[in-house]
């Protein structure tokens, strides 16, 4: 995070006056819960693959076919790249179950140890960056295909700060197909009574710089936490910046007074 003798640079080009709503992921732009993921991630796919024989689970895997996804289409994903076949299942099997809704749940399981073991924190540059939107009156909602996303928050300190959470457990109660497509994101504009050309979709991973092009949205903001400028840039992104609080000085003045120290 920037301190307080310094100040971003400002984004030149980057406009968002027009932008009245933000929708951010969760998952390496607000938290660094990529982490955890990947942790619960290799602890699943690890010990599996090694009992089918296969490639070793490697943390490029992540990136490649995991990143972003919703549980289940993560799993299926990495069992394809590794030439593996199991039975769907269904969203009530067991985690001990060899089936791709087993193994998503075993996932779970996996997570829900793994950030108990390591907690997580907030990006102070993001939650800089998250400060300074609600000063200019903006409206802010998280859309993210994790279904822990509230556990996430609450540890993060951040559940207060959000009235609407698209997450993938309210994707599968309304059928909405989850990222790279748009609508997770279009339905978190829906709910903040905005039109999606007036909320910047805020994403680390390809799959929802994907889902944000994708989209009518007002801006793509792209995080780079280990994607790549590049590759951010060819999926979609308007604007790439390595932390959140860069874009503060584009932001238009602020509606709220801010308490004297």
């Amino acid at each position: 995070m920037t301190s307080p003798e310094t100040s971003p640079t400002p984004r030149r080009g980057v406009d968002l006056s027009g932008i009245r709503g933000y929708l951010f992921d969760l998952d390496g732009v607000l938290t660094p819960t990529a982490t955890v993921h990947m942790h619960a991630w290799a602890r699943l796919f690890t010990p599996f693959l090694e009992a089918h024989g296969a490639r070793p689970y490697e943390e490029a895997d992540y990136y490649a076919y995991i990143d972003g996804k919703p549980r289940y289409d993560g799993v299926r994903s990495l069992l394809e790249s590794r030439g593996i076949r199991l039975e769907e299942g269904d969203v009530t099997d067991a985690p001990t179950e060899d089936t791709v809704h087993g193994l998503g749940n075993r996932k779970n399981e996996a997570f829900n140890a793994t950030l108990a073991e390591e907690g997580v924190t907030a990006y102070p540059a993001s939650v800089a960056f998250l400060d300074a939107v609600e000063r200019t009156g903006a409206k802010v909602a998280v859309v993210s295909s994790s279904k822990n996303a509230p556990a996430v928050l609450e540890a993060a300190g951040l559940a207060d700060r959000f009235d609407v959470v698209v997450d993938g457990s309210v994707a599968a109660r309304e059928g909405l197909p989850g990222k790279p497509e748009p609508d997770t994101f279009e339905r978190a504009a829906e709910l903040l009574g905005l039109p999606t050309t007036a909320c910047a979709v805020i994403e680390d991973a390809e799959s929802g710089v994907k889902a944000g092009a994708a989209g009518e949205f007002g801006i793509v903001v792209g995080v780079d936490r280990g994607v790549g400028r590049t590759a951010l840039e060819q999926l979609g992104a308007d604007v790439i910046v390595d932390e959140l609080d860069e874009l503060i000085p584009a932001l238009p003045p602020s509606t709220t007074r801010e308490e004297p120290a």
